[in-house]
């Protein structure tokens, strides 16, 4: 755990939280900034900063999300969900403990999480795979 870290705080309950499940590898509790009813943080006990210097075999814990998140939106009656996350602070990431948003969705709930898109032109999309496969 690291110390300054708010949500290693909220792990080990010196910061109090309605926490919807709990067990040796995660902790899921209730946003207190919610963006639709239900939203949840989705964090692994183990402290590790962002998707950047997590290992592979660390990130096992996701494989519990496909449950949980229909556990959420069946009991909020939600009939859609994002799964949000968020890495370095010019993605969004406020908090620097690797966490997903389960976000229950909603008929007509007025968010927008998806900006406006536009259309990827051949050369940027012929040089990136290039790089990539460098």
């Amino acid at each position: 755990m690291v110390e300054d870290c708010l949500i290693c705080k909220i792990i080990d309950g010196k910061i109090p939280s309605y926490t919807l499940y709990e067990d040796e590898e995660i902790k899921v509790f209730l946003d207190i900034y919610p963006m639709s009813k239900g939203h949840s943080l989705v964090v692994p006990k183990k402290h590790f900063e962002d998707i950047f210097t997590i290992s592979e075999v660390d990130m096992i814990f996701t494989k519990k999300i496909p449950v949980i998140a229909s556990r959420l939106k069946r009991i909020t009656g939600a009939t859609g969900m994002n799964i949000i996350q968020n890495n370095g602070r010019d993605a969004g990431q406020i908090l620097n403990h690797i966490h997903f948003h389960l976000v229950p969705r909603f008929p007509n709930d007025g968010l927008t999480l998806i900006p406006s898109k536009s259309e990827l032109d051949e050369e940027t999309a012929k040089e990136l795979v290039e790089m990539y496969n460098k």
